[in-house]
Parts: structure tokens; sequence; C-alpha cells
């Protein structure tokens, strides 16, 4: 990843709490921690953050938000590479015509670059997949009502008689904070009740992580692993991490990490 980029992440990171550590920032950004070190005292003879013992912290401390998910902008260019792979398998499960509902996400995003031609029928609580499938592809887009959470991208309502009960579809395309023996993990409780709503409404839940997702853990749990149809992750997934899935009957697709070239014959975002 280059210098700029994770200055970019560094930057989004501490507008997410009040102070990141050394080994937080390693963890997106895939660096050592010696790189980082050098990144945040660049940064801060900028004035664009304050070094402090064993990390950083903003200039101008953001204010807590609503959710505890992590923003969008943080973690959107994290495993891009592993993303960009994982969502195009995850696209060519789709026939032409079908429902499906598709989960905000950084993951799940990328879906939208392999979906330009298609024509399907998209339920999306993502203002970021929405905008882009309406504006770049030949789908029909349905979102349901509530308020847009700008950080996360995320349309959420916490009322049941929103448009989510009125659409059924043949398969749920997610993302998660972590995959564990406990079942799939998200970090705050708005966004599990949402995401809930729209997995009752598909046949199929199909969850899209790159392997680094195994080794994570988060405080609360989406539903347990009987629930889901299929993983679908990179090829560096662990021995013991596929024997945990495949031992919950849960089909396993892993991929190949997108090239350059690849990536650059997607759609970009407008």
């Amino acid at each position: 990843m280059h210098e700029r980029e994770r200055h970019r992440i560094i930057l989004s990171a501490i507008q997410e709490k009040p102070v990141v550590t050394v080994q937080d920032i390693a963890e997106l950004t895939e660096a050592s921690e010696a790189t980082i070190r050098r990144d945040i005292a660049s940064l801060h003879v900028q004035g664009k953050l304050r070094r402090v013992r064993g990390g950083a912290e903003a200039v101008h401390p953001p204010q807590l938000g609503n959710l505890a998910a992590r923003p969008f902008r943080v973690s959107e260019s994290v495993n891009i590479d592993k993303k960009r792979a994982i969502a195009r398998a995850a696209v060519d499960l789709c026939a032409e015509g079908d429902s499906v509902i598709i989960n905000g996400g950084t993951t799940t995003f990328q879906m939208v670059h392999f979906m330009s031609a298609r024509r399907l029928q998209v339920m999306t609580n993502s203002f970021a997949i929405a905008e882009h499938l309406v504006k770049h592809s030949k789908c029909t887009v349905s979102v349901p009502g509530g308020a847009i959470y700008r950080d996360q991208s995320l349309i959420l309502s916490p009322f049941e008689n929103d448009a989510i009960r009125n659409f059924y579809a043949r398969r749920i395309f997610i993302g998660a904070q972590g995959i564990s023996a406990l079942g799939v993990m998200e970090s705050d409780a708005l966004v599990i009740q949402s995401e809930q709503k729209l997995v009752r409404q598909a046949e199929e839940l199909i969850v899209m992580v790159d392997s680094s997702k195994f080794a994570k853990r988060s405080s609360l749990i989406l539903c347990p692993l009987d629930k889901v149809s299929t993983i679908i992750t990179d090829d560096r997934i662990s021995d013991e991490a596929a024997a945990m899935v495949t031992d919950a009957g849960i089909k396993l697709m892993t991929v190949k990490p997108m090239a350059s070239s690849e990536k650059e014959n997607t759609t970009s975002v407008a």
C-alpha cells in the first residue's frame, strides 16, 4: 500500500475514535509497525494529528457517532485485491433477473463493479451501493426506509414496517466483522437489527469476508453458522478456519486476490 493511502487511512481512523494504536493501523494497512510509526511521525510534523505513546490521536477529537461500526472510508481500500476477487465470485452466483439483497459494507460494495451489464432486482441498505447501481447498471434498485448514516454509508431503521418486509430474494450477500464457531459477528446492535430483517427475506445467506476476518472477534453475534449457506473468502484462509466452515456444513469458496491489471478493467466509482 502506498504511503499516501496509508496516511488517508490513518487520518480517517482517528476520526473514528479518540486514539488509535500503532497495532490497529498496522492491521488495517497490512504494513509493519515500524512503517506506521514513521507515518504517524510524519503526519505529526505536518500538524495533521498528534503522536501519543503507542499511537495517534486527532488534533480535534471527534464526537462519538451513533454507530459502533467502522466508517466506510476507513475500510474501503483495506485488502482491496481480496475484496474485489470475493465480490466477482459473488456476482457470478447471480443469474440474470435474480432478486438479491446486498447488505452495506466495503466488501459487498465491490460487487457493483461486476454488475454493470446485469439486470437484477436489488434491495440494499447501502447508500453507496444504491447510488452506484442507479448510475452505472441496468439493475432495479430498492432501498429500505430509514436514516442515512453518512460515515458507514448505511440506511438503517429501527422500525419493522419498512420496505424490507415486502422484498423477497433468492440470496442475500453480507460482510462481517468476524467469523467464529459461535457464528457471524458484528459490532453494532442497530446494524445487526437491520441485517437480521434482511436475512429473513432471503432463501440463502452468502457471507463475503477476507481471510483476516477468521482471526477477528466482535461483541455481538448476527447469526449462528448453521444459518449460512456459503462463505466466500480468499485463498489465505487457514486450514483450521476452513475446517470450521466445512464442519458446519457450509459451502466454502476460495478465490485468488485480483491482480492490478484485472482491477483496472472494472468500472470506477462515480
